[in-house]
């Protein structure tokens, strides 16, 4: 079950830069541990300035924003209990899978022997465990991004924040890793998970919630609740509530692309 209190908390958050563009206005969401939401809206929305305002690598204009990342503490440890996966894989080139997923730990201090039981318990977990030794031009685009979530996932965080990561991916690649991310993400426990994309299929299959951003500014304006139990099977994506929740979220998004913006 998730926790009571929230994990990722902004209230009335607004994100103005200093060439005056106004990215976000009076957003609030809550995740809370256990708990999958993903964020839905038209490009430039906003959805990875939320992101990086959980992840502490950028801060609000005004409004609150708590999150682990943003936890009193040491560095490294606020750090490593909040995980990014990025659009791209952004592994290093030089180095083998292994010393990729190692690189976290070995910013924890870590040394290679130390890490390299949790790097290859991992590697097994996300089906990569006979390419620990591979670099990453010998990867698909699915592997690779394999090798990317399982960087973030091992120092076992308390929430992984990914933004749009299978856009780039085949249709058939995509769903895989959608019902292996679920698979990782229920085996993790109490981990939240705020997961940005474009696709509204994508979203159904994954969250328990999703929030729908209107742009110029960004605002969340409809939030609607997935209430498929999982484990979601390939089948889900067939059924009667599964077209239902995709045409209703389809609906909001429609109604986000032509929403008035607001304290512009």
């Amino acid at each position: 079950m998730p926790e009571l209190s929230p994990l990722i908390h902004l209230q009335h958050v607004d994100k103005r830069f200093g060439s005056g563009f106004q990215a976000l206005a009076d957003v609030s969401l809550a995740v809370r541990g256990g708990e999958f939401v993903a964020l839905l809206g038209p490009s430039g929305c906003g959805k990875s300035t939320v992101l990086r305002l959980a992840a502490g690598l950028d801060a609000a204009s005004s409004g609150t924003v708590q999150s682990p990342a943003l936890a009193p503490g040491h560095p490294t440890d606020s750090a490593s209990s909040t995980a990014f996966v990025f659009q791209e894989p952004t592994l290093m080139p030089w180095a083998t899978v292994a010393d990729n997923v190692w690189l976290p730990l070995r910013l924890q201090g870590r040394s290679r022997a130390q890490a390299m039981p949790a790097v290859q318990a991992v590697l097994a977990r996300v089906g990569l465990a006979d390419f620990a030794n591979a670099h990453p031009q010998q990867l698909s685009g699915g592997m690779k991004m394999r090798a990317s979530i399982a960087r973030a996932l091992v120092t076992q965080p308390r929430v992984l924040l990914m933004d749009e990561p299978f856009a780039a991916l085949d249709d058939i690649t995509r769903q895989a890793l959608n019902a292996d991310l679920l698979q990782w993400w229920h085996a993790a426990g109490t981990m939240a998970a705020l997961f940005v994309t474009h696709s509204v299929a994508e979203a159904v299959f994954l969250s328990q919630r999703v929030l729908v951003m209107a742009a110029r500014p960004g605002r969340v304006v409809a939030e609607l609740a997935i209430d498929a139990p999982y484990p979601r099977p390939a089948g889900f994506r067939h059924s009667a509530a599964f077209t239902d929740h995709c045409r209703q979220l389809g609906e909001a998004l429609a109604a986000a692309h032509g929403a008035a913006p607001h304290n512009a």
